[in-house]
């Protein structure tokens, strides 16, 4: 126990410590929150690709009254009869469509019989930098839209909406954001209009098909959760083998007893 009393010394204990936490964190923290990313981009990906061939339908079915929500139906390709309500529309900031700074814009939609459901028109280029360009109004009539279901974005933190330039803007599209701030009750998905449809803009394209790098990376972490106490425990027998070594030169090495005939032969040696 004395030849280990070297572990209970500051250093390392304190690495004992950061070894510890690093392995927690990685399985715990960093390995879940990769895997959960691949989780949900692989899901994501599958609505996508489930929804290029499925046949649209009515809005009211995956989203029968206000406070409906359809997350396990999202990229799904709907179709909705009613109006828009252009007085209740906001501007979605800081967008990027294809590499470009972009506006989306964002009608209310009452659909006949059903909600009212926050519909995605598309995307409008800036002018002059960031300024807010002039936004064609959704027409008043009655019209059929075709689009496809979107879940909410997370509401932007420290980011409240604003009015600027003669239009309500905010930083994330949460039908429940906005709804406070215009004052229409919406459902809890919203629209996103595919091409040619009635009050469409610049058609917002679908997200590549792609897994990206979140399950290699998830494996990595847990990789790292397990080398980091192996690697300690590789230094703590490279430290006991040291001390070993430098023990070993310090004490001397004791010699063997004299034989019988070495001590007569050195005793009449010495007499000679």
């Amino acid at each position: 126990m004395r030849r280990l009393a070297f572990l209970f010394r500051p250093q390392w204990l304190a690495l004992f410590v950061v070894v510890i936490a690093f392995a927690y964190l990685c399985f715990t923290v960093l390995a879940p929150w990769q895997l959960g990313k691949n989780t949900k981009t692989s899901r994501e990906n599958n609505q996508i690709a489930d929804s290029l061939t499925a046949e649209p339908v009515s809005v009211t079915s995956v989203l029968p009254h206000q406070d409906s929500a359809a997350p396990d139906a999202q990229w799904r390709r709907v179709t909705a009869a009613g109006h828009y309500l252009p007085e209740a529309q906001v501007l979605a900031r800081l967008r990027v469509v294809d590499g470009n700074p972009a506006y989306e814009v964002l009608t209310p939609f009452a659909v006949d019989g059903g909600p009212v459901v926050l519909v995605n028109r598309g995307y409008v280029l800036p002018e002059q930098g960031t300024a807010v360009p002039p936004v064609s109004d959704a027409p008043r009539d009655p019209v059929t839209i075709t689009a496809r279901l979107r879940d909410p974005e997370a509401v932007a933190i420290g980011k409240e909406p604003f009015r600027a330039e003669g239009a309500q803007q905010v930083y994330s599209i949460n039908p429940g954001q906005i709804s406070t701030v215009t004052g229409v009750p919406l459902a809890g998905s919203y629209l996103q209009l595919v091409a040619d449809q009635p009050g469409g803009l610049g058609v917002l394209s679908l997200p590549h098909l792609d897994a990206g790098p979140f399950l290699s990376y998830g494996i990595q972490w847990i990789a790292f959760g397990i080398v980091a106490p192996i690697g300690l425990g590789y230094f703590i027998f490279a430290e006991i083998k040291q001390r070993r070594r430098e023990r070993a030169v310090r004490e001397p090495t004791p010699t063997a007893p004299l034989t019988t005939e070495e001590k007569l032969e050195d005793r009449y040696g010495r007499r000679r």
